[in-house]
């Protein structure tokens, strides 16, 4: 029987521990996707990537997402989104451990996954793949759905989140996964990426699952190799220009023609620019 009471009890924690986004993807998610992902979903999670090819004892797999401020992301690449993005990296690694024991205490035994399956840029030159996807969890917890850039998209913050996730052996009701499409489809992403790392035609792309394009990650990880031995990755463009999130409400940003014209805040991020980095 499937436990509600301990959902109740995890959504309540993870607002006391300041964590704004929370959702629920039982195991067998990843072995039947929804229906209107037939094909393509199994090439973007093949099955030694799906949770219980990684702890076995897994029957839900819960995510936790953190928010990286827009005005900082808006100054990337620079020494302050760099740091800022350590500090959301650091805090979701705690926070997902923190949940993983609280979990076990209560008899449920879970473990926590760092937020990045890598070790180093080189690393992921070699071979750009993570051992799991917080992404594809997230869209299979209904935190979202994919922008244009394979990055995923909340109604809250757009793309301009980091997640991680919990495995655990507790039998939890999942969330809704969000049908409706997040992505404008504005091409920002595309047009501004500085390495063209997303393909801009496909004439085999399926427009079935608007956002699927498959990004360069080669020349992804090379522009992040370079900005990390100027003290200044990640990159941060595709995610700083795309205009979805209610974040932007909140900044009063919703004028997206600051990051093409000459606006007012050129001046300061300029300014963020030249220090603390090469």
């Amino acid at each position: 029987m499937k436990d509600k009471t301990i959902k109740e009890e995890l959504v309540i924690k993870a607002r006391e521990m300041g964590i704004p986004l929370i959702g629920f993807a039982p195991v067998k998610r990843w072995a039947d996707p929804p229906k209107r992902l037939p094909n393509k979903f199994n090439e973007w999670i093949p099955e030694e990537f799906w949770p219980q090819s990684i702890y076995p004892e897994v029957k839900t797999v819960i995510v936790i997402g953190l928010p990286v401020q827009l005005p900082i992301v808006e100054t990337a690449p620079s020494i302050y989104y760099h740091e800022l993005y350590k500090i959301v990296n650091n805090l979701l690694d705690s926070k997902a451990y923190e949940i993983s024991n609280y979990l076990t205490v209560k008899g449920y035994p879970s473990i926590y996954l760092p937020r990045d399956g890598y070790g180093n840029i080189d690393i992921l030159l070699e071979n750009p793949v993570a051992f799991f996807s917080h992404k594809h969890a997230a869209y299979l917890a209904g935190m979202g759905s994919f922008g244009e850039n394979n990055v995923l998209l909340t109604k809250d913050y757009g793309p301009r989140v980091r997640f991680t996730s919990i495995f655990t052996s507790a039998i939890i009701e999942g969330d809704p996964i969000i049908g409706d499409d997040l992505c404008t489809h504005c091409e920002r992403c595309i047009n501004q990426c500085p390495v063209n790392a997303i393909p801009q035609h496909l004439e085999s792309y399926d427009n079935s699952l608007k956002g699927y394009r498959p990004m360069d990650k080669i020349a992804c990880a090379k522009r992040s190799k370079m900005l990390r031995k100027d003290y200044k990755s990640p990159c941060g463009i595709c995610i700083k220009v795309c205009p979805v999130g209610k974040d932007r409400q909140i900044f009063n940003r919703e004028d997206m023609s600051i990051y093409t014209d000459n606006s007012k805040y050129k001046k300061a991020w300029d300014h963020v620019k030249k220090y603390g980095s090469r």
